[in-house]
């Protein structure tokens, strides 16, 4: 089975290393070996990548999983086939330490080419308004991005020059998968509690219920690993879709104003959570357990459901196989609603001195072609999704969610884009509601404190 992989890997290297030099060379504008400078318009622009002269590109991303991690491997090596000229430095960091460094990284003497980029006020937006990354609108113009990715997929990774508006203005990154956040299940954890196709027609009170039974049955209903403090986002925010109108969440996501924290819908799923951690919903100290111990004891057998996102799909059906599913419960209404979006996008620092070599990198691992391989290692294509999908399997239950969230129900943005500080509030605030140290007026007023702040800075 090993050599067998390693056979189609290199055989997909070569086939998509010769397809995507022949593509990259087509939209060519440039003679050569010159680079964008700081502003560059659509004229100063090279898509020549064979002519750039040696090239080492310092990439960092935080694609560190297993499938993750797999098709950066494929791609680089495509792409240093397709352009010899051409090195990529890779330097690997789980999100958190990427999240940690990349400040520091951006505004040192040596910043990388590329970089992955949380699409957050926080981060890109806090980037972009200290003039760190560049504008990408001459590239997406050159190599025609917005025939490739749909504009709200590009809306996301869109900011105006100052940072002060999320969601149009210019693009600073592009992504490579699509994400949905909803229920992984383990088939024979459930088989006592519920059958599968009564979970996978449940609406959310249903799904509740189950929780119940399972934790009458002694068994964990939901594994959660929340020592970081962002992991119980992805578990708040399917609930509070149920509570709070779709415009309100995605309002108060962007940090756009027109919503409150503080609205009866915010109270009761605020209430919601902490019914969940007094019943016992989740393991023994979810606020002291790490997140990838938490997803990995669900892996091993110990739990029902797990509250995640598409991107643990790969690992997951790697240590579960056939034992893993995927849902995404519905509201009331039969509305599939639950957070979720692209995955982080790909950008160009403004220090770098290989602009166009990075632009036409970023161009190459988000090509349609580079979608094939994502979907062959187990992820979820931003792109050409319903094409690629997998006739079974944790992905194929994944694959029909994202189509049936981002198609006909409503995809929420990730909350903690709202504001540069949400992040940490969100998470602090979710961790005292778990832990019991707060009741939902103290939790929602402190989140409104940190959003109506910043709106009212607008």
């Amino acid at each position: 089975m090993k050599s067998r992989r390693r056979g189609l890997l290199a055989a997909t290297t070569v086939t998509l290393a010769t397809t995507l030099a022949l593509a990259a060379c087509a939209p060519g504008t440039g003679t050569g070996d010159e680079t964008a400078s700081p502003g560059a318009t659509d004229a100063e622009v090279s898509t020549d990548l064979a002519a750039l002269g040696e090239v080492t590109l310092t990439v960092w991303d935080q694609e560190t999983r297993g499938g993750q991690d797999e098709q950066m491997a494929q791609l680089n090596a495509a792409f240093e086939e397709a352009y010899p000229n051409i090195s990529i430095n890779r330097n690997s960091q789980s999100f958190d330490d990427l999240e940690t460094t990349l400040r520091g990284a951006l505004t040192g003497n040596d910043a990388p080419d590329v970089v992955q980029a949380n699409n957050s006020r926080g981060t890109m937006g806090a980037f972009v308004s200290a003039g760190l990354l560049r504008d990408l609108e001459p590239y997406a113009e050159a190599y025609g991005w917005a025939d490739r990715f749909s504009e709200d997929v590009l809306a996301v990774s869109r900011y105006s020059p100052d940072g002060v508006t999320f969601g149009s203005g210019s693009l600073y990154g592009l992504p490579q998968v699509g994400e949905v956040v909803g229920v992984f299940y383990s088939r024979s954890a459930l088989e006592p509690i519920a059958t599968e196709d009564e979970l996978r027609s449940a609406d959310w009170e249903t799904f509740t219920g189950m929780l119940a039974d399972a934790a009458d049955a002694g068994l964990t209903p939901v594994q959660l690993g929340n020592i970081e403090g962002w992991p119980a986002g992805h578990v708040f925010g399917p609930i509070q879709a149920q509570h709070v109108p779709a415009e309100d969440i995605r309002a108060l996501a962007t940090g756009n104003e027109g919503a409150s924290w503080t609205s009866e819908g915010n109270m009761a799923a605020a209430a919601e959570l902490i019914e969940w951690s007094e019943a016992g919903y989740f393991n023994e100290g979810p606020n002291g357990t790490d997140y990838d111990a938490a997803w990995s004891a669900f892996a091993e057998g110990d739990g029902v459901f797990l509250i995640g996102g598409s991107w643990l799909a790969a690992d997951l059906e790697a240590a579960m196989g056939d034992d893993v599913g995927f849902v995404v419960p519905t509201t009331a209404d039969g509305t599939a609603a639950t957070t979720g979006g692209t995955g982080l996008p790909f950008a160009v620092t403004e220090q770098s001195p290989n602009a166009d070599a990075a632009a036409g990198y970023i161009d190459f691992i988000t090509s349609d072609e580079a979608m094939e391989v994502l979907a062959e290692t187990g992820n979820m294509p931003v792109n050409r999704t319903a094409e690629l999908a997998p006739e079974s399997g944790v992905n194929a239950d994944i694959y029909a969610a994202f189509g049936a969230v981002s198609e006909e129900g409503e995809l929420l943005p990730y909350l903690d884009w709202a504001t540069p500080t949400m992040g940490d509030t969100l998470g602090a605030t979710l961790q005292d509601l778990i832990g019991g140290q707060a009741d939902p007026e103290q939790a929602m007023s402190t989140l409104e404190e940190d959003y109506s702040a910043f709106v009212s800075e607008g």
